[in-house]
């Protein structure tokens, strides 16, 4: 199976297909094989290709069972789209990763120390937060559900997560490293314990690490961050509209969207423009010109703001919650993407993480449009995609 990155002639009706299977989900019959269930995210995700682009879509959620597409064979025996009893596109399924074999001096399973989303490594360190279960718990959240079905452990040792780097580099080429970590109540909010494990997978493996927590109480926790080798950071507001923070999220809340701002302001001073993010999550009842407001403003600081669609995990307390359709999530991204490439920043500039890795959201894919301000030769599977009156 070729590996993300590579660029197959795309077909114009491809954009679209995407992004409404992203939308409305796709039916798998041997989901467990495809997707990851539980955890902090990509959460139900399905990883496959489509005609050769890469991505995540909902496939083991509700909802998905009113889905018009299937992924099943065709008449010749090979992998395929079908809509209803239309074919639309070739697809493959992600093989399973060759480190999922190995297992750790002590037994531990590779596999439940990080596990390969597509071609970046992806792991959460510590797998309790210190809001599951209480009325702070952020509702979009599943991360203690994978703990509970015994598919990882509660915390990983940083000598164990640089062994899996290793071996995900040398024998799956994994290009990258994403940390994320549950919270804690202390003032570093967990990030220098993610710091500790992102170092020693660096060291070990030589693939930069992007590593994502909460914004610290002592700005400083930032820098020590960065001194780690720590090539990225994503401190995630999810939610630039307050009354919808405060509904899905309320630790966040009360740390304030002032105190993003606050964090990305340092962040940026240390790590540099372009490699700091924030995911943004649309679907979720929020005002969208409150969305796109703060996508500029955190813009403008030097932020890259990865515009998501709500996938809702089961499990998850908003397990019932329909993702937003196709034309809305686009609608937001066309106000924030030219905004976005105009002041130089795109996926391209992002060295690890969930924005350079996009499957989970359609921004690269408009970026194409605008890519004249753009190196040329950024080497990512782009797809075209649909007009907005």
């Amino acid at each position: 199976m070729a590996q993300p990155g590579n660029s197959p002639v795309l077909r114009p009706e491809l954009g679209p297909l995407i992004a409404d299977i992203q939308s409305r989900g796709l039916r798998i019959e041997r989901v467990g094989e495809t997707t990851r269930v539980g955890g902090a995210g990509p959460s139900d995700a399905g990883m496959i290709s489509i005609d050769g682009v890469f991505i995540t879509a909902p496939v083991g959620a509700d909802f998905v069972a009113d889905s018009p597409y299937f992924l099943r064979e065709d008449s010749f025996g090979e992998l395929a789209v079908f809509k209803g009893d239309e074919r639309m596109a070739p697809a493959e399924i992600a093989d399973r990763p060759k480190f999922y074999e190995l297992s750790t001096a002590d037994g531990i399973p590779y596999w439940k120390i990080a596990l390969l989303h597509l071609d970046s490594l992806a792991s959460t360190v510590v797998q309790t937060c210190a809001y599951w279960d209480t009325d702070d718990q952020c509702k979009f959240c599943g991360i203690e559900l994978s703990l509970e079905s015994g598919n990882t452990i509660p915390a990983k040792r940083p000598e164990h997560l640089a062994e899996v780097a290793v071996a995900a580099k040398e024998l799956d080429g994994a290009v990258d490293i994403t940390l994320t970590t549950g919270s804690t109540y202390g003032p570093d909010r967990g990030a220098l314990y993610l710091g500790r494990c992102a170092q020693a997978m660096h060291d070990a493996s030589g693939l930069p690490v992007e590593a994502q927590f909460e914004p610290p109480d002592d700005l400083d926790v930032i820098n020590q961050v960065h001194d780690m080798g720590i090539s990225a950071v994503g401190i995630h507001v999810e939610s630039f509209d307050p009354v919808t923070l405060a509904d899905i999220a309320p630790p966040k809340a009360r740390t304030g969207i002032e105190g993003y701002f606050g964090a990305w302001e340092r962040a940026v001073e240390v790590f540099g423009e372009g490699q700091v993010s924030t995911y943004v999550i649309l679907g979720m009842g929020e005002d969208p010109d409150l969305t796109v407001e703060g996508c500029k403003r955190a813009i403008d600081m030097g932020v890259y703001p990865f515009i998501v669609p709500l996938r809702p995990v089961p499990g998850s307390l908003l397990e019932n919650l329909l993702p937003p359709d196709a034309d809305y999530t686009e609608s937001i991204y066309r106000r924030v993407v030219p905004y976005l490439v105009e002041r130089g920043i795109g996926s391209w500039t992002v060295s690890a993480g969930c924005a350079r890795c996009q499957a989970c959201s359609g921004m690269s894919l408009f970026e194409q449009e605008y890519i004249e301000l753009a190196p040329a030769s950024d080497n990512r599977t782009r797809i075209p995609v649909r007009s907005v009156s």
